[in-house]
């Protein structure tokens, strides 16, 4: 029986010449991820357990983005305690303000990440990478503190899912959207403990940033990873920017999947995921009655270039609805200072908009844009649990960037027009 494209993945990492679902493996990780949240308590567990060096300082990256620039005094603790740690062991992947951004855009831009690669992350939504054809997925900080020292991490090889995509997107559309169609199809569990695997013609169709989005989200259907495969796309976007030769695996014709499942990307429509999970979703056009008090355009889903060209396009020239809060939060640094050199941040500021520096902020209710009690916010990020962003009695609806912006201009959730 042939492997998935994650299965052979997993099988060359742990030095076999083929795995199966369910197997038991130990394998080499290219690349240990934690945050300003995560890498603290896996820190704590390193001492505990009694390491006292990391297994390659080049293979193992921290990213303070979450509560950076420092929001209170316990996340100033937990920030130096990452930065003591980076310094003593030589961490050569510490990014911290002025350098960071949101974890999961920073380090395919960075470069950190390529194809082939094996990644754990203390994040859930380390899943992104697979966009680039890498196996990666969340684990806990104490699995991080393992891989720190080890460079290996244990893993129940998975079964797979096989998306077909077929056609290309409508323009008012984006991977976003995709995701969201997804996840609203098979649920938030949907895809439990499974690699979702990307095929078909229509995937030549999606950018790379749709492919990001596609895949950071994987998780919000319960899947172990998301992954798509290694094509011309794929190829420029790594070109002179991954600090190690890619690897590129593909799938055999006669791979073993739960099922198939196929998707026209020209019958997508802009959707928007309803309180209180990213499986109740509707076509944005039907919400029209929904009125905001706020928006968020940013995040590890959706803060990246394609992102903030899309609220430009929509925004530009335009004004906020009044009452609404308007919040634009570029992903990484370098997306920045592109936004500044383009004008868009002129713009934003012009159309009643505030712009953030590169922070996770308020897609987990951090700090800078909480919610209260009653108030909806339509957002960007990828969950919209009880709670998330705030006050439990608050609402919050998943929405890509061009449905967000363009609610921002009505004051109620509106779909886009061909942006």
């Amino acid at each position: 029986m042939g492997m998935t494209m994650t299965q052979k993945i997993l099988a060359a990492h742990a030095g076999l010449d083929t795995v199966q679902a369910g197997q038991l493996i130990s394998a080499k990780l290219d690349i240990v991820l934690g945050n300003d949240i995560t890498t603290p308590v896996a820190v704590n567990e390193f001492k505990k357990a009694g390491f006292d060096k990391v297994f390659d300082k080049d293979k193992i990256a921290i990213v303070l983005d979450h509560f950076v620039p420092n929001k209170d005094i316990k996340a100033a603790e937990q920030s130096k305690q990452c930065r003591d740690f980076a310094c003593a062991h030589c961490v050569s992947h510490f990014y911290d303000v002025g350098k960071m951004g949101v974890e999961h855009a920073l380090l395919p831009e960075q470069g950190v990440v390529t194809a082939g690669d094996c990644i754990i992350g203390a994040d859930s939504h380390t899943c992104t990478y697979g966009a680039l054809g890498a196996f990666s997925t969340g684990v806990g900080s104490t699995d991080m503190a393992a891989g720190m020292a080890t460079g290996q991490a244990w893993f129940k090889v998975p079964t797979a899912i096989r998306f077909q995509l077929t056609g290309a997107l409508p323009k008012n559309c984006s991977g976003k959207d995709v995701i969201l169609t997804i996840i609203g199809q098979i649920g938030v569990d949907g895809a439990r403990y499974q690699s979702m695997e990307f095929t078909g013609p229509g995937v030549a169709s999606l950018t790379m940033d749709d492919r990001l989005c596609i895949c950071n989200m994987a998780v919000e259907a319960g899947a172990k990873n998301g992954i798509f495969p290694v094509d011309d796309v794929t190829r420029a976007y790594m070109e002179g920017r991954c600090e190690r030769t890619p690897v590129v695996y593909e799938a055999d014709p006669d791979a073993e999947y739960e099922r198939t499942i196929e998707i026209d990307l020209g019958k997508i429509v802009p959707t928007v995921a309803c309180p209180h999970l990213p499986e109740n979703t509707k076509p944005a056009s039907e919400l029209g009655d929904i009125k905001i008090d706020q928006v968020v355009i940013g995040s590890c889903t959706n803060g990246r270039m394609e992102d903030m060209e899309a609220a430009y396009r929509v925004l530009n020239g335009r004004q906020v609805a009044p009452g609404v809060r308007c919040i634009i939060i570029p992903a990484t640094m370098d997306i920045l200072r592109a936004c500044v050199e383009r004008g868009y941040y002129t713009a934003f500021i012009d159309a009643g908009a505030v712009v953030s520096t590169p922070t996770c902020g308020p897609c987990l209710g951090g700090y800078m844009g909480i919610l209260a009690a009653g108030e909806r916010c339509i957002s960007t990020t990828n969950r919209n649990f009880v709670g998330r962003m705030g006050h439990v009695d608050s609402e919050v609806y998943l929405a890509s960037p061009a449905t967000a912006a363009s609610s921002a201009l009505t004051g109620c959730i509106t779909a886009p027009k061909e942006v």
